[in-house]
């Protein structure tokens, strides 16, 4: 096929004689995009040191519920207990607001607020 500078896509027989050629463009055209639209900016969900629960405990419902690692589960549990709250997990609101829900059936205090 001599040309170049086009995708070509054959159909039929490639003996030449009854082929069809189709042209292609070479580059897709990018969909139109209204840019006035924002995407809403991700929700975390935050828990908060409290004087009731125990740090292992802490660490249990971590591991448990949101399936971290003992490791990541402890840095977090340690986060809550030194610097007073932690964001333990983020993404769309509804998400969040169930994550919250969930600390809260474990007992842990815990709210959710835009990132």
């Amino acid at each position: 096929m001599g040309v170049t500078g086009a995708a070509y896509c054959e159909s039929g027989t490639d003996d030449g004689e009854n082929g069809q050629v189709t042209t292609a463009p070479s580059e897709l055209e990018s969909p139109e995009v209204d840019e006035a639209i924002e995407l809403s900016p991700p929700w975390v969900t935050i828990v908060w040191n409290d004087p009731v629960n125990l740090m292992d405990y802490v660490t249990f419902v971590f591991q448990t519920y949101f399936g971290y690692s003992k490791s990541k589960a402890e840095k977090l549990m340690l986060q809550v207990h030194q610097e007073g709250k932690s964001v333990v997990s983020n993404g769309n609101r509804e998400a969040m607001e169930r994550d919250v829900e969930a600390m809260h059936t474990y007992g842990l205090w815990a709210t959710c607020e835009k990132s």
